[in-house]
């Protein structure tokens, strides 16, 4: 995962900020998908290499609960855990997921659910209640 991660890494588009990212996913099946972010002049719209390896992995198949872990990477001085919306869009498929950071000299490991502790999901919509949720209580 590591090095999927790196290789996207490669391939970041940041004209803007100069700061690369990547980031690979691993699924429940073992496939390894890697994202890179993708700056715009439009900083809004601009897409980090979470989501952008989460978006690859969904068009994939990828469903609620097919998560297994997340590697991040990038050339800072400090290990650079997901952006606030990152941590939100990979909440909708995994309620625990290892995530790790990584720099070129140290990493560390964390679980999604104390980067975003109370993640607003599925079940704060009421979805739980209605039966609308998977058995292990994911989004649908």
């Amino acid at each position: 995962m590591l090095q999927a991660a790196w290789r996207a890494w490669e391939h970041a588009y940041v004209p803007y900020s100069g700061f690369r990212v990547g980031a690979a996913l691993r699924t429940q099946d073992g496939t390894i998908v890697a994202g890179c972010n993708v700056e715009n002049a439009s900083y809004s719209v601009t897409q980090c290499a979470e989501r952008t390896a989460l978006c690859a992995a969904v068009s994939r198949g990828l469903r609620p609960g097919g998560l297994e872990a997340l590697v991040v990477v990038t050339e800072g001085g400090d290990l650079t855990p997901p952006c606030g919306a990152c941590r939100q869009a990979l909440a909708e498929f995994a309620d625990s997921l290892p995530v790790l950071l990584a720099n070129r000299s140290t990493r560390a490991l964390f679980e999604l659910r104390d980067l975003l502790p109370r993640a607003f999901t599925g079940r704060n919509l009421g979805l739980a209640e209605a039966g609308a949720l998977p058995e292990n209580g994911l989004n649908p």
